[in-house]
């Protein structure tokens, strides 16, 4: 998983140290993707307004262009943050950004923050060295917090491009006072320090990972909202409440038990309500599991001698009975003649004569050696005559 970035520079590869964030489309997450790349527009750019991704897309931001500038995605600029300079990677230029401030509600008159020019070499040069800084600030920068004793965990720290300013992303379970942390901090790194809360979600989106399923994670790629995710989802899945299987790389239920959600909500709709317990002559079967796809309900019969009866029927049949227990009528069986148990479907090819299995020599029986106290068996065998 590598770009035309990726290449190698002497004997050393270059690499973009994104934990194979490459496959998504280039070295930046979270891409958008511009659907009239292939479309030919007039040379001039209606819009002012470009969006910029900072940190291989792990921060994205809208900025006004200059008029005589002209940006297309994949360019780096040089932007005005109001407190530096920062270096980031054209995302979206044209129509296709006023469409995304309309996704994310944002208005064109909050938009002050300028482009300044393109990054020349010695602009990706000084991106380059802030980007080396920021992992060793951050195994110093979690040092410190241990020290002052403070529940909070450092995730992520960003640099911006002229190297005087570094946000700090932690996580933590509640209030969290950081004015004595950020005394210390201002102290060890000389540089104006940003402290930010982001959840346990929106670390594992910085961070990024490999999922159990064994691509990267959706936060990281494509998943820019996070939804609320419960226990509900995973039993109308008929999923095993099993936390350790169903949490993922945050600690949290995986976002990926609402993906077919709605499906499933949508075929329950066609199973009938307040069908935990149906009732024949024979006697009351309760409901153990249903099968959404085959369209199918399991339930167990008790029946003489403390054993239990798997029953397997269909919707059309469970409504039949309930209907029937309505009016104070109980069917005989409960299973259709033609639908009993007697009556299986083979799905698989019948091959009794046509292969023909050889009878395997019988073994003989070992027999226990005289004077083996250790109960070795062996071979019998007579004694020799003299």
């Amino acid at each position: 998983m590598s770009c035309s970035g990726c290449g190698e520079n002497g004997t050393k590869p270059q690499g973009c140290n994104n934990n194979g964030a490459c496959s998504t489309g280039g070295c930046n997450r979270l891409n958008t993707y511009n659907w009239l790349a292939d479309i030919e527009v007039e040379d001039y750019d209606p819009f002012s307004s470009v969006e910029v991704s900072f940190k291989h897309g792990a921060r994205k931001d809208f900025y006004n262009k200059p008029e005589h500038l002209y940006l297309q995605s994949g360019d780096m600029v040089v932007v005005d943050t109001g407190s530096g300079y920062d270096i980031g990677r054209v995302n979206l230029t044209g129509e296709l950004v006023r469409l995304q401030m309309k996704k994310k509600k944002v208005h064109a008159d909050r938009i002050i923050k300028p482009v300044v020019r393109k990054a020349n070499h010695r602009d990706l040069e000084r991106l380059d060295e802030a980007r080396q800084l920021e992992q060793k600030t951050l195994v110093r920068a979690r040092a410190i917090a241990r020290m002052l004793d403070l529940e909070m965990k450092i995730a992520d720290i960003e640099y911006q491009g002229d190297k005087r300013k570094a946000t700090f992303y932690f996580t933590a379970t509640g209030r969290v006072d950081f004015r004595e942390l950020i005394r210390h901090y201002a102290k060890e790194f000389r540089i104006k320090i940003e402290m930010r809360q982001i959840g346990s979600r929106q670390e594992s989106s910085r961070i990024g990972g490999i999922g159990s399923c064994g691509r990267e994670l959706c936060c990281s790629t494509w998943l820019t909202n996070f939804k609320s995710v419960s226990t509900k989802a995973a039993r109308y899945q008929n999923l095993s409440i099993n936390q350790a299987k169903l949490s993922g790389q945050c600690g949290r239920l995986k976002c990926c038990l609402n993906y077919e959600l709605d499906l499933y909500m949508e075929s329950l709709e066609a199973f009938p309500i307040q069908a935990e317990t149906i009732k024949a002559k024979s006697g009351t079967a309760s409901l153990l599991k249903i099968d959404i796809f085959k369209k199918l309900m399991y339930y167990i019969l008790p029946v003489d001698h403390g054993r239990d009866k798997l029953l397997t029927l269909p919707v059309h049949r469970v409504r039949e009975i309930q209907e029937l227990n309505r009016n104070g009528q109980y069917p005989d069986e409960f299973q259709e003649r033609a639908e009993s148990t007697d009556e299986i479907d083979i799905d698989y090819a019948d091959v009794t004569g046509e292969i023909v299995l050889k009878d395997l020599p019988k073994k003989r029986r070992g027999g226990r050696r005289k004077g083996n106290s250790g109960g070795r068996r062996g071979p019998s065998r007579k004694p020799r005559k003299k």
